[in-house]
């Protein structure tokens, strides 16, 4: 009976410390991201842009807010602006011959929210990404998509830091 007592030890433990680990976890305030929740009910985002093409897609997967075609915007409850979308690189390292090695990404875009009516919920603000890469002449070609590809992933960053900034104006 003492063997049965001293294989079962350990299952017990191991049950105990899942429910306590469970427990732990309830208690803490997990929870899953979910959408945000927007002081508006319908947005226009004019433009055609890579950028207002991702932050129209994110404001569909969030569900909970209308967009207004650019043509019809003033019926919309709010307008975002997109004021400037820069890109630029600087060369962070060369080597000894004074040949680019690497070189750094940036993309900054210049955005505001506002009522059809003029009122300014959110005040122009800038959103900034960089990445960097490294270059190789000889491959110049992949390294261009590459920088596509990393802009195209700045990009979609950019959108849901708007979407979160959106949802932190709690009135119009």
């Amino acid at each position: 009976m003492t063997v049965d007592m001293n294989r079962s030890f350990p299952r017990r433990r191991a049950l105990l410390a899942g429910a306590a680990a469970t427990l732990l976890l309830a208690g803490c305030g997990f929870q899953l991201r979910r959408a945000p929740d927007f002081a508006f009910k319908s947005l226009a985002v004019p433009g055609k842009s890579a950028y207002v093409v991702a932050l129209r897609r994110q404001f569909r997967a969030a569900g909970n807010v209308e967009l207004i075609p650019e043509e019809e915007k003033e019926r919309a409850e709010a307008i975002l602006d997109v004021l400037s979308e820069t890109r630029g690189s600087a060369v962070l390292s060369t080597n000894s011959s004074g040949q680019v090695r690497e070189l750094q990404l940036r993309l900054t875009m210049r955005i505001r929210l506002r009522t059809p009516g003029g009122k300014e919920l959110l005040g122009p603000i800038v959103i900034e990404q960089s990445r960097d890469i490294t270059y190789n002449e000889t491959a110049a070609l992949a390294k261009e998509s590459e920088t596509e590809l990393l802009y195209r992933d700045m990009q979609a960053d950019i959108a849901q830091q708007t979407l979160r900034r959106l949802a932190a104006v709690k009135s119009l």
